[in-house]
């Protein structure tokens, strides 16, 4: 029986863009993946970063520094301890995931928590750069190339777009159809049957009428006996 993989859509909101200076995480949002499908399992926290939020953020997120001055610090146990038990050893899925592992880790090494490995990430920005080469990969240019609804997104914010992108990775891995595997938590023997093509026991009559079968009878004759269908006939 084939394991479910477990992996985590992710997303953060900053201070700014420097995650190796001063700047701080303000949002984390996570949803949970089965088989690349979300199950409805999610995490969602504001923060207060301890500093100011730049203007370009607060006009993309709409958070302010009055908004957050009220929510827990980083280092407290319902943000990360509450995080790291949620993502666990699971893959994390993020789109241009070095931004959002940069930050992630920067406020994991000030608790002196352990960071998440490199390897442990997904990167959807490079997935759809290689599948798509040269086509706009942003992750609005990906939602509406796969025609996910952004009516919701008037600011970005860090679980609805990690709800989006959960979406996102969905399609990149193959779409909805991708998600049907017969194999998993059945026999080899029960998934040959689901896989096998059903017989009609009594063939289906020719739709082909008489004058039908005669010109094709007689195209046939023209090509001469070392044709295919002259061969098939036979």
């Amino acid at each position: 029986m084939t394991s479910p993989l477990r992996e985590i859509a992710f997303d953060t909101e900053t201070t700014g863009l420097d995650w190796s200076g001063d700047d701080r995480i303000i949002e984390l949002g996570a949803v949970e993946l089965i088989n690349h499908v979300a199950t409805g399992r999610t995490f969602h926290e504001r923060i207060n970063p301890r500093r100011a939020v730049s203007a370009k953020t607060i006009e993309i997120t709409g958070l302010t520094d009055d908004m957050l001055a009220d929510k827990p610090f980083f280092e407290d146990p319902s943000i990360v301890d509450a995080l790291l038990d949620f993502i666990g050893d699971a893959p994390v899925v993020a789109h241009n995931a070095s931004f959002d592992r940069g930050f992630l880790n920067a406020e994991l090494a000030r608790c002196n928590k352990p960071e998440i490995p490199l390897e442990q990430w997904v990167d959807t920005l490079d997935i759809a750069k290689k599948r798509y080469p040269g086509a706009p990969a942003s992750l609005d240019a990906l939602c509406k190339r796969f025609d996910i609804g952004l009516e919701a997104r008037t600011l970005h914010g860090a679980l609805l777009d990690s709800q989006l992108l959960a979406e996102v990775y969905l399609e990149l891995r193959g779409g909805r159809a991708r998600s049907f595997d017969f194999s998993d938590g059945v026999s080899a023997e029960d998934a040959a049957r689901f896989r096998e093509a059903r017989q009609r026991p009594t063939p289906l009559p020719s739709l082909l009428t008489a004058s039908e079968a005669e010109a094709h009878s007689a195209f046939i004759e023209e090509l001469g006996g070392e044709s295919i269908w002259a061969q098939l006939k036979a």
